[in-house]
């Protein structure tokens, strides 16, 4: 299945975030495992390493990064990803240009603790422990 990723899936990981971090792992873990493909937008790699590389330091930011361009799919976004993004109307813009490549890309759902935050996406969300019960 193909998957788009919320920033806050990887967070959960990266940062330990109990009690999401085995749900949001095993999910990844199914990426690495080539069960499912996992997307994140493009945008979210940037977010990604600042957040992380003020907990962590650069190093461990840029390892990170590293870790996903090798493991997930970057999903780029252009111009008219981001006028779709704006016809949304999601009271955060950030989700909306998330929903927005997950379109694009042809995901068939939005993985995401925020789930209130994609009530009206296009495609549909589900929490990590949702995919992973489904899955």
């Amino acid at each position: 299945m193909k998957v788009m990723l919320d920033l806050n899936v990887l967070l959960d990981v990266t940062q330990r975030r109990e009690p999401f971090y085995a749900a949001s792992a095993s999910v990844l873990s199914r990426a690495v495992e080539g069960l499912d493909t996992a997307c994140v937008a493009s945008h979210v790699l940037t977010t990604l390493h600042y957040v992380v590389a003020k907990y962590a330091g650069q190093a461990g930011a840029d390892t990170l990064v590293d870790w996903v361009l090798a493991h997930l799919e970057i999903v780029p976004q252009d111009r008219a990803q981001f006028v779709r993004a704006r016809s949304l109307r999601f009271a955060d813009f950030e989700d909306a240009a998330l929903a927005s490549a997950a379109e694009a890309a042809g995901c068939e759902l939005i993985i995401t603790r925020n789930m209130a935050d994609f009530a009206s996406s296009p495609v549909p969300a589900v929490t990590p422990e949702e995919f992973l019960l489904a899955g």
